[in-house]
């Protein structure tokens, strides 16, 4: 046998040995549950935090985002901050804002009609003047008001449905940042007239993240839920606490809740635990009633 019939020889036995050889296939990596973030300027409270945030929602159904400042102790929590949600009538609070941010730039009061709608919006959470708002902004100065407002994930819902805006926790406590000091972006007016209508919300959408806070705190709130084919009920409350030592923001966004009531149970069990941790001997407020049942029409969707 030749040389080269040799090699050729030793070459396909060590081809045909290569395919029998067992090959280790490295097993995918498993995905990664997000898990709760703080910290603070405070020692102890972001460990406390992140605990006690933790075991609010250890064994729930839902698809939680949490996001929570104080700006008092320097403390910032997040979970879930950059996901995704239907934003149902959370998003109202964004559109009065754009109101707003429009009206100042062209150096107008709102109308009287204007007012009462806003006031609606906000207070009761009425569907039709956020329709309304919503048709007279129209897309450019929504989306004029979230590029000032650096507000880059949220995107705006088409074809007048504004209750599937895509909103997520990080952009909304962008927006509370923005309502409880002072910035370029919305006059000291502004901020005062909307944060004053958050906190007269009716009593009986007074649910969500005002629950166990302090009775010295002023509540600001805003609620929205939703339920779908897919994901269950979105059930979400924004709320900014201010007056006296206080100033702190929590948003709670959620999915995948069985029912509303789901939702709201979730959102009240990390508000209180988020209070509590920032407000250790304070006695909680008793300006809110969770209820099982909405008291307000369901943002319109279209039709499966």
């Amino acid at each position: 046998m030749t040389h080269s019939r040799i090699t050729r020889a030793a070459m396909a036995a060590a081809l045909t040995g290569a395919v029998l050889v067992p090959v280790a296939v490295a097993a995918p990596a498993a995905a990664v549950t997000p898990t709760v973030t703080c910290t603070s300027a405070k020692a102890g409270l972001a460990a406390k935090l992140t605990k006690d945030i933790t075991a609010a929602l250890r064994g729930r159904k839902s698809t939680t985002a949490v996001s929570m400042y104080d700006r008092t102790t320097k403390t910032t929590c997040t979970l879930r901050a950059a996901q995704k949600y239907d934003s149902a009538s959370v998003v109202k609070v964004t559109v009065l804002a754009t109101l707003l941010w429009d009206a100042k730039k062209t150096n107008r009061y709102l109308t009287a009609r204007e007012n009462t709608l806003a006031s609606a919006m906000i207070t009761k959470s009425d569907n039709n003047a956020t329709s309304t708002f919503w048709r007279q902004l129209g897309m450019t100065k929504i989306k004029g008001f979230l590029a000032a407002a650096k507000m880059t994930d949220t995107v705006p819902g088409t074809g007048g449905y504004w209750g599937l805006t895509q909103i997520t926790a990080r952009d909304e406590q962008k927006l509370l940042s923005l309502l409880t000091a002072k910035n370029t972006v919305l006059s000291d007016n502004s901020r005062a007239y909307i944060l004053n209508l958050m906190a007269k919300v009716i009593s009986s959408q007074r649910w969500g993240t005002p629950a166990g806070a302090p009775s010295t705190a002023k509540i600001q709130v805003k609620n929205g839920w939703l339920p779908r084919s897919t994901h269950g009920w979105r059930v979400h409350s924004i709320g900014a606490f201010t007056g006296g030592r206080h100033n702190y923001g929590i948003t709670v966004l959620s999915h995948d809740n069985p029912t509303m009531n789901d939702g709201v149970n979730t959102i009240q069990a990390v508000s209180r635990a988020i209070h509590k941790a920032l407000n250790p001997t304070a006695a909680p407020s008793t300006l809110y009633a969770p209820t099982e049942s909405p008291s307000e029409a369901i943002p319109a969707v279209p039709k499966p």
